[in-house]
């Protein structure tokens, strides 16, 4: 049995506005907790009114606070739009309020258009700096050293276990370089999955957090009671990556449709289809095949779950469902 997590997208829909899907995000890790899962990530996107994660760290303690023992973490703080000594203050107090429940998982992506970007007052360029961000945080994590001239304070100390999030080669050889475990995220980003992982494995070095390799792979997975159901409620999903290769990212999330055929021009399928080739969809039967068919190939040591659904009931029952095919 691989231990599952789970990334929450914090969806805005048409019939929820934000503050709706802050608590719908609070409730499923209550639920989470529950069904086993290990995990509750939380990403930083900025200018996409369909997702409410954007102060990523507020919603991380707003989720913490509503639930007891499930580690709840970023997935990920996008460093180059932040201070280092910034991350490391907001993370450290989350440690302290929250203690041995806190994870920090980092990406180098803006998370944002290059308009929203400049807001944020970072420049593009900052993401070259990103192998230094990632040192500069986690030593002001680590016990302060004797004169040094800048502590984090919450923070210094702590030791919040970091990650390194990827789509690409170069995450992979920065976590080995760094002995760091490392995310793939393979639910939108899947080609380059089996080489990273090679790569990864294959030049990891040791390191103060971690003495071997640790990977942990993203999935989209939606259950229902049947196949069919589930391939409905997936429209969601498959409608919201449409809408992203059309370039309306200002859409909200839509409720499920009959068929998506109607929705999608054949290139567009084409293209989406790539994206989503990581995705389990179907009954509780299915999704266990998935899962151990995935694990078998990758190796994963853990799996990080997107179950992207419309509706908030909808959602907790393929989420319960996940959690009940995945045990033995």
């Amino acid at each position: 049995m691989v231990p599952l997590s789970i990334l929450d997208l914090v969806r805005v829909t048409e019939d929820t506005d934000a503050r709706a899907a802050l608590d719908n995000a609070r409730d499923l890790a209550w639920h989470a907790e529950r069904w086993g899962y290990r995990r509750f990530w939380l990403a930083e996107h900025h200018n996409i009114p369909s997702i409410a994660s954007a102060a990523t760290s507020l919603v991380i303690c707003h989720v913490a606070a509503g639930t007891s023992t499930i580690r709840v973490g970023a997935g990920g703080i996008m460093l180059p739009n932040h201070s280092p000594l910034v991350i490391a203050e907001q993370f450290g107090t989350l440690e302290l309020l929250f203690p041995g429940r806190i994870d920090l998982g980092l990406g180098r992506a803006p998370g944002t258009d290059q308009a929203t970007l400049h807001l944020l007052r970072r420049s593009p360029a900052a993401a070259e700096h990103f192998p230094q961000d990632v040192l500069d945080l986690q030593a002001l994590l680590a016990p302060p050293q004797p004169g040094q001239a800048i502590v984090a304070t919450p923070g210094a100390g702590t030791r919040v276990p970091l990650w390194i999030l990827g789509s690409s080669h170069f995450g992979a050889v920065l976590a080995a370089e760094l002995g760091l475990p490392y995310a793939f995220a393979s639910h939108f980003a899947p080609q380059q999955l089996m080489t990273a992982l090679e790569l990864y494995r294959t030049r990891f070095k040791p390191s103060e957090q971690l003495d071997r390799p640790y990977v942990m792979i993203g999935v989209n997975a939606i259950a229902a009671d049947t196949d069919d159901a589930a391939r409905r409620l997936w429209t969601t999903q498959q409608m919201s990556f449409t809408n992203l290769v059309r370039g309306r990212t200002r859409e909200l999330s839509r409720p499920p449709i009959d068929d998506i055929e109607d929705y999608w021009t054949p290139e567009e399928k084409a293209q989406v289809s790539q994206m989503l080739a990581r995705s389990i969809v179907g009954s509780a039967d299915t999704v266990r095949r998935g899962i151990r068919a995935l694990v078998e190939e990758t190796a994963a040591d853990e799996l990080i779950i997107v179950s992207d659904v419309y509706d908030h009931g909808a959602r907790l029952r393929s989420l319960e469902l996940i959690a009940a095919a995945n045990r033995p």
